[in-house]
């Protein structure tokens, strides 16, 4: 991994890419989406912090546990501008994002444990489906093919 100077306070968009693992136009498309911030040089090309090193990694880190780029970018926000995060910045932030993800390791669960029911069903009725009607509570409401079409509404 090539080694940024330390008085080098400002990163081209190719050093955050080798730095971050991030290609290039990713990082293009996070800024885009108002996750990562650069400035302008005089010669119109970017030039970010040092510090969006470390929310390239936080973005990184939270879409691969499968957090929306939406609740990203509301996190970031909520960073401080003037200064690289803590790791009580960092601590804070996925601190509010154990019970979405608690939630979706039940979820894997389920579908790890009831896989091979998922595959015969067809998914034709859903009225017992432990993935898309766990513990059957759209059951005590409508069965069979209905649900698909209230879907479709929605």
């Amino acid at each position: 991994m090539p080694q940024i100077p330390e008085k080098i306070h400002e990163l081209t968009v190719g050093q955050l890419s080798a730095r971050s693992g991030a290609a290039v136009s990713a990082l293009h498309f996070y800024e885009t989406k108002g996750l990562i911030g650069s400035r302008r040089t005089s010669g119109n090309q970017r030039r970010y912090s040092r510090d969006t090193l470390r929310r390239v990694a936080f973005i990184r880190a939270a879409q691969r546990v499968g957090i929306p780029l939406a609740t990203i970018r509301t996190a970031l926000a909520e960073l401080p501008e003037e200064r690289t995060p803590t790791n009580e910045d960092w601590a804070q932030l996925s601190a509010a994002w154990r019970t979405e993800l608690d939630e979706r390791i039940k979820q894997l669960g389920r579908l790890r444990d009831h896989l091979s029911d998922c595959i015969g069903c067809g998914c034709l009725s859903l009225q017992n489906c432990v993935l898309s009607n766990p513990d059957d509570v759209i059951g005590e409401q409508i069965t069979g093919s209905r649900l698909m079409a209230e879907r479709r509404k929605a």
